[in-house]
This record gives structure tokens, sequence and C-alpha cells, in this order.
């Protein structure tokens, strides 16, 4: 048995691995989805990590699972706790000592549907905080889920802080732990391609694709629970 400990990216919460909680169960494991403070403005990737490392229930044996935004800070997550393996789900790798934003700026993270359909009307509220109108978040986060799935997963969205891709990436350097990157084939938000070019240098591996949106845990989690053991076998 292992037990799992999921992190959910931008504006998600830990409600998205519900499904992905059952199926872990079912297969005889157990897992934890950490609830990061994402819309709060005065945190970063270093009190996320720390959230996470708190998560962490056998240290040196749990598997830590994060996706899209946390990857920001799972690099972190070793220096507070040791872990037997970090999963980066569609994900962003931090540059060390860069911000995402400078990053973003010398080779472009993300799909071209973001830029074209879904970067125009993002919106900031009055704290600076990013969201999307709910038309929007569906079709980049959900475009393949069942609908209904979709459509109640957009009612839980909540701002996201960017702090974490403004402030310069506290990431030193990258833990010698073993590390796997998943790469979803027709994800809207984080191209593939940029994975396969930044996931050799900075994790030592290569991306692994699998089929699907952003969003595997609510598409088809039952497969991506199996992809994720056979990473880890």
């Amino acid at each position: 048995m292992t037990h799992f400990v999921l992190v959910h990216g931008s504006w998600h919460g830990a409600w998205c691995w519900a499904d992905q909680i059952a199926v872990l169960n079912e297969y005889g494991h157990t897992a934890t989805a950490v609830e990061l403070p994402s819309d709060k403005v005065d945190v970063g990737a270093s009190d996320y990590a720390r959230l996470i490392a708190a998560a962490v229930r056998n240290p040196g044996q749990d598997v830590v699972v994060g996706h899209s935004m946390s990857g920001l800070a799972l690099p972190l997550v070793p220096d507070h706790v040791e872990v037997s393996a970090l999963v980066y789900l569609a994900s962003l790798i931090p540059d060390p000592g860069v911000s995402w934003i400078e990053q973003s700026r010398v080779v472009p993270p993300m799909s071209g549907w973001f830029y074209e359909h879904a970067l125009p009307h993002q919106q900031r509220d009055v704290e600076g905080r990013l969201r999307w109108p709910p038309d929007v978040a569906e079709e980049l986060f959900f475009h393949d889920c069942p609908k209904d799935v979709a459509r109640h997963a957009v009612t839980q969205l909540r701002p996201q802080s960017p702090t974490p891709m403004s402030e310069s990436s506290p990431v030193a350097k990258f833990p010698e732990v073993p590390s796997y990157y998943l790469a979803c084939e027709d994800d809207r938000t984080i191209s593939p391609a940029w994975a396969s070019s930044v996931v050799p240098a900075r994790l030592g591996t290569v991306p692994v694709s699998i089929p699907g949106s952003h969003s595997p845990f609510l598409a088809r989690p039952r497969f991506l629970a199996d992809t994720i053991f056979d990473l880890l076998c």
C-alpha cells in the first residue's frame, strides 16, 4: 500500500482529487488531497511546499503528485521531508532563481489554444488575483470531461494569486528524488512540446505522454492511476 499526497493547481482546490482518491482507495492505497491557500496574495511556492510536506504520513515512502502550478513547489518538498517519488502532472517546472513569468518570455510554455482563446479573457480582481469566465474555464481545463463533471468543476474554481508565478523561484536545485512527468496530449494549458523541451534537463527524465486534457483526474481517473502505478513499478 502506498500513500499518495495529491496537490492541485491554479484556481482549483482539494475537491478536484475526489474521484482520483476513490480509485486509489479501491486499489488498496490511501491519499491526502492538500488544500493550498492559492487565493492568498502573500503566499508563494515555499509556503506551498511546507503545506505539502506536512501532508506526508510516511517519510521516505509517500509519493507526491503535483498538478499544473503546484509543480513550482514540488522540488522544494524534499527540503522538508523525505519522499519516495515526485510526479509532475501536466505541470509547470521551475527554473531555479527565475520567475515563471520571466522564463515564459524565453520559451512560451502554454499551448497555442491558451494564448489565442483563453488569455485574452483572463480577468483580475481588485486584489490582483486571476480569474476566468466560466465558459472559458470549461473549455480550457475540462473540455473532454463529462459535461456534468465539467460544469460542476467550473463552479468550484476560485481566484488565483499571481505570487507563485511572479516571484523569483525559491528552488536552488532539483532534488535527488525519482521524478516523473506526465504530459497530456490534448492539454489546452501546458504545451506537451514545452514539457519535452525542458523536462529532460531539469528533471533528468523524459515526459510520458497520456491522452486527454489538462484534468485527467476528472476525465479518466482510473487510467491516470494505472499510469502512475506503471511509472512507479
